[in-house]
């Protein structure tokens, strides 16, 4: 496993120097469905690059990327091999140049994460973690932090391309934090936040919507860095498509952190 997730980072690094390299993102942004769902041609080569890459990293592997717009997770799926790629979560940051996006693979195995890869390559800051091994930035021994919900940052997400319940849900969620923590936080990629969460930065993040590739790679990070992951009733995630999702540290998990309890 560790000779297999080597090979993960560096494809991971390579999508990274295909976004520094970008040009004229603006002019090769397309419209998915709406004007806040977001596409660039950058997305697209980025996850080429990706599935050709580790295609050859592991032959018997499927592959399951927002670019395919695949939103079902297929009954085969869940045997086997399956990689799970989001080739630049955080696309609207990279079309404005906010600097904070991200390429997130995840590697599932019978429909479980068992190796997860996250890379911002603005800062190159690798996230990776291996199913009950751990979770490392860059080549150092990661760990949530141990602070309570009350010291803590609340990071929270929400696609504008949702529904508007999804949407006023979620800054309903975050208005009850406020008073409950230091503050509140957005950056617009939930891949990256949910590594926030899992490197000791934040104590909270939560999403009411995000798809697999948004959350699998993260949500591994999470835990295998001692945090907690469910979705914001507080059941398992299923890891089989679209769900909520809210990610504690360490410290914050020992609170009644959960949207219901606070």
């Amino acid at each position: 496993m560790k000779e297999l997730l080597e090979q993960i980072k560096q494809a991971a690094r390579g999508a990274g120097r295909m976004i520094l390299s970008a040009s004229n993102i603006r002019e090769a942004t397309v419209q998915k469905g709406n004007n806040s769902n977001l596409v660039t041609a950058y997305d697209k080569k980025v996850q080429a690059f990706l599935e050709e890459t580790l295609h050859e990293v592991l032959p018997e592997a499927r592959f399951m990327g927002e670019e395919n717009h695949e939103d079902t997770f297929l009954k085969e799926y869940g045997k086997g091999y399956l990689f799970v790629i989001d080739p630049i979560d955080g696309t609207s940051n990279f079309i404005f140049g906010y600097r904070r996006s991200v390429t997130s693979i995840a590697l599932m195995l019978d429909g479980k994460p068992v190796l997860g890869v996250i890379y911002n390559p603005y800062d190159d800051i690798m996230y990776a973690a291996v199913a009950g091994e751990g979770a490392w930035i860059n080549e150092e021994r990661m760990t949530s932090s141990g602070q309570p919900l009350s010291r803590s940052l609340v990071i929270f997400g929400t696609s504008p391309y949702y529904k508007k319940e999804d949407i006023r849900r979620a800054f309903d969620i975050a208005y009850a934090y406020m008073p409950h923590c230091v503050d509140i936080r957005r950056s617009g990629s939930a891949a990256w936040d949910l590594c926030q969460v899992a490197s000791g930065v934040a104590g909270i993040f939560f999403e009411p919507v995000l798809q697999l590739w948004d959350y699998a790679a993260g949500a591994l990070i999470v835990e295998e860095a001692g945090g907690t992951v469910t979705t914001l009733s507080g059941e398992k995630l299923s890891y089989t498509g679209a769900s909520s999702v809210i990610a504690a540290s360490q410290g914050a998990s020992k609170d009644a952190y959960l949207p219901g309890s606070i």
